[in-house]
């Protein structure tokens, strides 16, 4: 039986059951909103302890949902970790696993034979829509988004036209939508996250009477350090010390994937933070004048951890919440990262979980949510229980590869974590051993105290990593 005959099977006994049409028992089935967040750090949130920039939308939803204290990206770039999102599968196993560019726009694409969460709802009955930076595949390629699973794209296909926020152009699935008062990058006229959002909130209105998976991979609040001039910026500007930061400023010639110059860098994350979560709070407004908002989990998270390019300066905000490291770091700076869920009536509001997960997890998730047979080669677990407040299995490790640097490994177990530097040279460094339970920011490396506990990561290690041809991953 396919997943999608299951699924009709579910919803026609459900129907049964409650004296429901077939179609109104579909409908009951809750929408899914995951709502990613570009290089926002651990500590940018409210909920995590972020003293300088208010996000009241986005601390309302850990208020009337549960918040994750030790929820991990896929890994501690944009590409790879959005990979290991979209098939279930950490970066030892994902097909994407780091980020590279092909001419004349976009990335590398996940192959055909990738099956993503997005294929899989949409064979449940969900209609998808995926709004903001994709970064897994070129227009018209096996990669493209709309080829992926997604019935709607609108935004950046290509993650390094992305650093702008004043493009020359979107798409709007295989269209290429002009942004014509921006000109050839001369001009700042037409703010694409706003764009951006509005093709979201309208992708809502048009699918109120049917369940929808919302991907809202917002580009904030990743460089280049800019928004429009209004009541966002106004209110942060004047409230720091700032440095100007002297960039590739719009105007002929400019680089298309350059940084604009910031005069107020400080202020301007704030405000790009602030407008973020201006968003998330219009996606609730929507869901309440619809009516949908008992019906529609919502998800929140980031795809790493905190930039140090364009001017951003992560230090000065606590970005990373006191952990060590930032983005392209497998220290827990670089991955660990905010989360939070909201089901009303499931979840228990102001509710914590120290339940370790990652992006994995959430492929099986929500095919459990959507009552799909998941019969794919992932590496998640439901989380369903932990939303529930039920006992919830556990991952024996989580695993995490990074490309770039010389390359680099992590592992967590328990209380345990693991990295290797330098893992793809002919001689990596040794596995540094941190106990997280007394050490969350990673100082004291206790290797040389605990060797069973490094020779059974080590041995998990070689275990989480097969070899990739396109990204290879060799050493020893």
């Amino acid at each position: 039986m396919t997943p999608y005959s299951y699924t009709h099977c579910i919803i026609f006994l459900l129907a049964l059951l409650t004296g429901l049409s077939p179609s109104y028992a579909q409908q009951q089935r809750p929408n899914i909103i995951l709502i990613v967040a570009d290089d926002l750090g651990y500590g940018d949130v409210g909920f995590n302890g972020q003293q300088l920039i208010q996000t009241p939308h986005i601390d309302q939803l850990a208020r009337e949902g549960l918040k994750f204290n030790q929820f991990y990206a896929g890994t501690a770039v944009c590409a790879p970790s959005r990979s290991a999102l979209m098939t279930g599968q950490h970066t030892g196993h994902t097909f994407i696993r780091g980020n590279l560019g092909v001419k004349p726009e976009g990335q590398y694409p996940i192959a055909d034979s990738v099956l993503t969460i997005a294929e899989v709802l949409k064979q449940a009955g969900y209609t998808t829509g995926a709004f903001g930076k994709w970064g897994l595949g070129p227009v018209l390629s096996e990669g493209d988004p709309n080829k992926q699973g997604f019935d709607h794209f609108f935004g950046y296909n290509c993650q390094s036209l992305a650093h702008r926020y004043y493009p020359t152009h979107l798409w709007n699935n295989s269209t290429k939508v002009l942004l014509e008062e921006n000109g050839d990058l001369l001009y700042q006229k037409q703010y694409a996250p706003d764009i951006t959002q509005r093709e979201a909130l309208a992708f809502i209105e048009e699918n109120k009477d049917k369940p929808f998976f919302l991907f809202l991979p917002h580009i904030l609040p990743h460089a280049e350090l800019l928004v429009p001039e209004d009541s966002l910026i106004q209110y942060y500007r004047g409230k720091f010390p700032e440095e100007r930061y002297e960039g590739e400023d719009y105007g002929a010639g400019t680089r298309p994937a350059g940084y604009a110059s910031q005069d107020y860098p400080h202020a301007t994350f704030a405000a790009m933070v602030a407008r973020l979560d201006l968003y998330v709070g219009q996606v609730v407004e929507k869901l309440q004048q619809l009516g949908l908002d008992q019906n529609t989990i919502i998800l929140f998270s980031s795809d790493n951890g905190p930039h140090r390019e364009g001017g951003a300066d992560p230090q000065f905000f606590n970005s990373n919440g006191g952990l060590r490291g930032f983005k392209r770091d497998l220290y827990e700076g670089g991955i660990r990262v905010p989360f939070v869920v909201r089901w009303p009536d499931v979840i228990k509001p102001n509710s914590t979980t120290n339940h370790v997960a990652a992006f994995w997890d959430l492929f099986p998730t929500f095919t459990e949510i959507a009552a799909v047979k998941n019969n794919s080669n992932i590496d998640g677990i439901s989380i369903l229980n932990t939303w529930k407040g039920k006992h919830q299995k556990e991952h024996p490790y989580l695993y995490w590869e990074f490309h770039e640097q010389g390359g680099k490994q992590a592992i967590r177990s328990g209380k345990w974590k693991g990295i290797r530097l330098n893992a793809m040279s002919a001689h990596p460094a040794p596995l540094e051993l941190y106990d997280l339970q007394k050490d969350p920011a990673e100082q004291h490396n206790i290797a040389s105290e605990h060797p069973k506990i490094v020779q059974k990561l080590e041995k998990w290690i070689k275990e989480a990593h097969t070899e990739n041809t396109l990204f290879p991953f060799t050493n020893n």
